[in-house]
């Protein structure tokens, strides 16, 4: 893997703005936090209205801009309607949204394979909201965001959609059913799109981080015995100025960034580069045939 060193210039994300889901906890809000000290102006939303609320606060204080540097909304990346109402607010706010961040996230909830299961408790449907948040929150995400980020947008103007997978989703995490499945679909999405989205249309980069250990409420079952392993850990700063790297460089599309110990690690590039090696160079060949048959995927739906 080759690592990503973030080169962030003092222009880099001075005046533009950032709209982030999941922004008023972990990695959300140290990546709001960040871009504001960078002088972008940020509008995020989550469900932790009082968190959320606070931190907006906080990043408006001292500002002297005509627009506010930070303005939180209530946002539920579950429902669409709430999710358009994040990106309404910002385009009303600011006139146009140069980078969409998808962060909201959760954890596993209970176990879906439960031995304990029977013929009779097995009859009751599972949760759905760990896929709802983590997947279909970012899908919602990214197509809001592949019309609102083409409003009022000067020539040549860099956007781009940024997904919050995980290490979860291109390496094993047993127990993570339905968490493991989600992140694999962030990914999916983000192959998916990396084609079509940068195509003469929409021209908007999209790209995906997958955080390992990061000191978040969401692992601190396990928080302890990795730091008496004393395995590498990111903080939530540490992956938002990853992120933000990733946001700055406009030659980045269709990467997934691994970051570990606060170190970022593109991971596509040789997984491409090595296909004829671990699918075989036969396959690989007739492989690459068809995917320049399907190009950008457009006669799909048709």
């Amino acid at each position: 893997m080759a690592q990503f060193h973030p080169t962030i210039t003092p222009e880099s994300l001075n005046d533009k703005v950032i709209l982030v889901t999941g922004g008023a906890n972990g990695i959300g809000a140290s990546l709001v936090e960040y871009c504001c000290q960078q002088g972008a102006y940020v509008c995020f939303g989550d469900v932790a209205e009082d968190a959320g609320s606070q931190i907006a606060r906080s990043l408006c204080s001292s500002g002297s801009s005509s627009s506010p540097r930070a303005i939180f909304q209530y946002t539920d990346v579950t429902d669409y309607q709430s999710v358009l109402g994040l990106f309404d607010l910002a385009l009303r706010t600011y006139g146009r949204i140069d980078h969409a961040v998808a962060c909201a996230g959760i954890m596993e909830i209970g176990n879906l394979f439960d031995p304990a299961l029977t013929l009779e408790t097995v009859r009751e449907a599972p949760t759905t909201k760990v896929l709802d948040v983590n997947l279909t929150g970012c899908l919602y995400v990214a197509r809001i965001a592949s019309v609102y980020l083409r409003q009022n947008r000067p020539e040549n103007a860099d956007r781009s959609i940024t997904l919050i997978s995980s290490v979860a989703g291109f390496k094993e995490s047993p127990g993570m059913f339905v968490y493991q499945a989600s992140k694999h679909g962030v990914l999916g999405l983000m192959r998916s799109l990396r084609l079509y989205l940068p195509s003469s249309t929409h021209r908007i980069r999209v790209n995906a981080i997958c955080p390992w250990m990061t000191t978040t409420a969401m692992v601190k079952g396990v928080q302890e015995a990795w730091m008496k392993a004393k395995l590498p850990c990111n903080t939530p700063a540490d992956v938002a100025h990853i992120i933000a790297g990733v946001l700055a460089d406009s030659s980045l599309n269709g990467r997934s960034m691994y970051v570990e110990g606060g170190r970022g690690w593109e991971i596509e590039a040789n997984m491409d580069r090595l296909e004829p090696q671990w699918l075989g160079e036969e396959p690989s060949r007739s492989l690459a045939q068809g995917q320049a048959v399907l190009g950008s995927g457009m006669d799909w739906a048709q």
